[in-house]
């Protein structure tokens, strides 16, 4: 490999974010080669990925590869020869770590240190002379282990007040990040990233959840009072932004990646999708809150847009094409609800005391 083509490895490149960040890095760079490390849960799919396989697989500049981050052999297997490694893989829904936690460890926590570990080992082979210069580890994580924001908006060194084991579990990850960075000097950054929304994303959460039911004609479940604020990035921002930090952030760093203040109160995003979807509003159907459910979220992005970057999605213009994006690609989204997401739907939303 010459010196201007790179290996990324992407892991849980088959789910939402990460799949949309393949198919980002593939067509900005065409020397950049993508290792994709999935272990296809029930949120990865490799539909995501369809045709990113039939573009740049015949090319050889795309790999999958099966299997779980917290398993040291496939990940050896799966990083050989990088000089990158994006970890977006991870358990991510805050109402399924509620029921299990301990998944929400395994993978996020004890997953991210295996893949440190590896990092590690490849790093120390290239400055022994035995591989290519190891260049950045990027830890993929959230504006929810902030926690509450009230006021204002976070910024990179407020402290971690978390409130959910999915984002106690993010910020392990973290924490376990910047060690091996502090420790053994490993080439690490991390990203926070609120909430996003966008193409293929798995319909349990707020925005794919309530188009699809909204196209069904089922009830759009919403949470307490529906007043929770959410501070809304199109997943192509997103990108961008990891883009960004990837290639221009300083290591050791901690970058925000938000909205750019696009903050909406989820009644209001329901609302919208009701009246984009034309469906009546008497389909909002008002649920038990769940535990421990954070208010409200907001991100300082001055750090990140320091480095020249700006989202370039307003929610209304992005929400538009969410919606337009599933309703024209239901043979996508229609088998996912069937099966383990219909037990799913019915313990959180039906049967919720």
């Amino acid at each position: 490999m010459n010196a201007e083509k790179k290996q990324v490895l992407v892991t849980g490149g088959a789910g939402f974010i990460g799949s949309n960040f393949v198919r980002y890095l593939l067509e900005k760079y065409p020397t950049y080669g993508v290792v994709v490390l999935d272990k296809l849960t029930y949120a990865g799919n490799l539909e995501n990925l369809a045709d990113v396989r039939e573009k740049y697989e015949p090319q050889e500049r795309y790999r999958f590869v099966h299997g779980d981050i917290a398993d040291a052999e496939v990940v050896a297997e799966a990083m050989q020869d990088c000089q990158f490694v994006l970890n977006f893989a991870a358990e991510s829904h805050v109402d399924r770590s509620i029921e299990e936690p301990g998944q929400f460890i395994q993978t996020d926590v004890y997953g991210t240190y295996i893949l440190l570990e590896q990092a590690r080992k490849l790093k120390e082979a290239g400055e022994q002379g035995e591989g290519s210069p190891f260049e950045r580890f990027v830890q993929i994580s959230t504006d929810e282990v902030y926690g509450h924001v009230a006021t204002g908006s976070s910024k990179e060194g407020d402290p971690l007040e978390t409130r959910s084991p999915y984002s106690a579990s993010k910020a392990g990850g973290e924490l376990m990040a910047h060690a091996y960075y502090v420790t053994y000097g490993l080439p690490v950054i991390i990203t926070r990233g609120s909430n996003n929304y966008g193409p293929y994303q798995y319909p349990e959460k707020l925005i794919p959840l309530h188009i699809t039911n909204a196209l069904e004609d089922e009830p759009l479940p919403v949470y307490g009072d529906g007043q929770q604020v959410r501070d809304w990035m199109h997943v192509l921002d997103h990108c961008s932004g990891i883009d960004t930090v990837m290639h221009q952030g300083q290591l050791g760093e901690i970058y925000n990646v938000g909205g750019g203040g696009d903050e909406y109160v989820n009644l209001e995003i329901v609302h919208t999708i009701l009246k984009l979807a034309g469906k009546p509003e008497s389909l909002i159907k008002y649920v038990v809150d769940r535990p421990g459910h954070d208010r409200r979220y907001s991100l300082s992005t001055e750090k990140l847009q320091a480095l020249g970057w700006q989202p370039q999605y307003n929610l209304k213009d992005g929400l538009k094409q969410t919606v337009e994006w599933y309703t024209n690609n239901r043979e996508w989204w229609e088998p996912l609800k069937s099966g383990e997401f219909k037990e799913y739907y019915r313990r959180q939303y039906i049967d919720r005391k």
